[in-house]
């Protein structure tokens, strides 16, 4: 009876994750990745993000932290996910009309995902809890 239980609480749980995951687009902008919006000149590692301003929300996005999943293509690069996901932290904004993307990933973030020879990719994010680990 346990065991069973156990099954039916992860299918709710991952049934949960994916009606939870947005879609947007992605793009990916070079290193040096100061200074930041929200930081700086501070360092915030390479798993960072630049978001529009739904995300940004006038700085409120500043320091929260997205899984993000490649789902395809948007643009000629035909197979540019690699199956894996990434959390990045934001730590900067990206306002339109310049950035139509829903988030500006480092290319550090972005390789993990998506191969760099893609200009654009489409993706699924979610916002998740981080625990502060200083």
């Amino acid at each position: 009876m346990e065991k069973g239980f156990v099954v039916v609480m992860v299918m709710i749980l991952g049934f949960i994750s994916v009606v939870t995951a947005v879609s947007g687009t992605a793009r990916y902008y070079d290193p040096p990745y100061t200074p930041s919006a929200c930081y700086g000149f501070e360092d915030q590692g390479v798993l960072i993000a630049g978001a529009t301003d739904v995300i940004y929300d006038n700085g409120a996005g500043c320091g929260t932290y997205y899984s993000v999943n490649c789902t395809g293509p948007a643009d000629q690069f035909l197979h540019p996910c690699t199956g894996k996901s990434v959390i990045v932290k934001i730590v900067d904004h990206c306002p339109a009309p310049g950035c139509d993307e829903t988030l500006n990933l480092s290319q550090d973030a972005f390789s993990i995902i998506a191969n760099l020879t893609a200009s654009k990719i489409k993706i699924d994010y979610e916002l998740v809890e981080m625990i502060k680990m200083e």
